[in-house]
């Protein structure tokens, strides 16, 4: 009876997983938490463009929690070990062969990313930062060369009084496609830009899409009206959102910059503006509290810097691309001296005090280590970012 009581005001989802790793009978007690399962919707299949095929659905909708896992090293070795992070997605093993393992064993969460066989980390001693849910869809190859697709958005609607429906948009190619589970077909919307789609996030119920010409617009959920939302002064520049949870919408501007004719992708400065979403604009900012933005694959997220350790490597105030070509980035910061006087310190630039190596990454995952040095020492100390799913 008293741990009947406890588990239903077990609020963390972890704390709820560690307690059902303690026996088989607390296993029965403690329900798995229903917000770590993925949710799947069957949606009508597409291939050169969204349409319904008559009594077949390939194509299936997922949503699935993303997690920051920082892994707590033992006091003693706190110096001498680096500290680890695994971000990205997760699921709940539901597959045939899956074996119930003995406790505290079967409180972990599978790890696989550029492996073959993937790694089993024991959850129990670990501390979990939740980063929100990311979408992705089943039912097409995100690597062929042959698909136009540039990510989807999900919202739930209420609609007339009508609970669980949702609408779904898609960046396919120029184009922006709709579905309303009313309805369950495809309508393609007038695309304001005209250009590609890059990216599509979700903010306060509202859809913000970014195309690859840098313009960035709302698209209300309701009358799917789309409206130009740009800053006020335009660069030329590859544009990102990142939702900092249902708090604040940024807008990270990469400003292209050549020298010699070459594009110098770690030496991009960037210009970072906050949704003023009353005014209906962008104000650009030069701090972001003590948050970190991650900007990259499974999808861009943020945490706060203040649940992370010392020494990790990585800082609030700061931004951190995880999905670059060259398998090699750096720690964005605002006003940072790079010893040219032209260079406008009122941008974002490259901090080479924390250099972070690309190890590998997907369409679901990255793994980064980070390495950092102090000015007044040669030495460097290391740190490990996973993204797993």
């Amino acid at each position: 009876e008293l741990l009947h009581i406890i588990s239903l005001k077990v609020e963390d989802g972890f704390d709820a997983i560690h307690a059902r790793s303690v026996c088989r009978p607390w296993r029965s007690i403690f329900p798995f938490p229903s917000y770590l399962s993925s949710t799947r919707y069957s949606l009508p299949s597409f291939a050169k463009s969204p349409r319904k095929r008559r009594g077949l659905s390939l194509c299936t909708l997922e949503k699935f929690p993303t997690f920051l896992f920082r892994v707590r090293s033992p006091p003693s070795a706190a110096d001498a070990l680096p500290s680890e992070f695994y971000v990205g997605g997760i699921n709940q093993d539901k597959s045939e062969d899956r074996v119930e393992r003995p406790s505290p064993i079967q409180c972990s969460v599978k790890v696989k990313i550029g492996e073959p066989d993937p790694t089993l980390m024991n959850m129990v001693d670990s501390q979990t930062l939740p980063l929100g849910y990311q979408y992705r869809m089943i039912g097409y190859d995100p690597n062929s060369l042959a698909t136009s697709f540039r990510g989807v958005a999900f919202l739930p609607v209420n609609k007339e009084g009508r609970e669980g429906e949702f609408v779904v948009l898609i960046g396919y190619s120029n184009a922006l496609w709709a579905l309303r589970s009313s309805e369950m077909r495809w309508m393609r919307l007038e695309n304001a830009s005209g250009a590609d789609c890059d990216h599509l996030v979700t903010f306060r119920g509202k859809f913000y899409v970014v195309y690859l010409n840098s313009d960035v617009s709302v698209i209300d959920p309701y009358s799917l009206k789309e409206t130009p939302l740009m800053p006020a002064e335009r660069l030329t520049s590859h544009n990102y959102l990142v939702p900092a949870g249902n708090d604040e919408l940024f807008l990270i501007e990469r400003i292209y910059t050549r020298s010699n004719n070459a594009l110098y992708l770690s030496k991009l400065p960037c210009r970072v503006s906050r949704l003023d979403e009353e005014a209906g604009e962008w104000v650009v900012v030069s701090e972001l509290g003590d948050r970190v933005l991650f900007i990259g694959q499974p999808g861009n997220s943020s945490c706060s810097a203040k649940e992370l350790p010392d020494g990790c490597g990585v800082s609030g105030d700061s931004i951190l691309f995880i999905s670059e070509l060259f398998g090699e980035t750096f720690s964005y910061k605002y006003g940072v001296d790079t010893g040219n006087a032209e260079d406008d310190l009122s941008f974002w630039r490259s901090c080479r005090e924390t250099c972070v190596t690309i190890v590998s990454n997907s369409p679901m995952a990255a793994h980064l280590r980070v390495e950092h040095c102090s000015r007044s020492s040669p030495g460097f100390g290391s740190a490990h970012i996973r993204a797993v799913y």
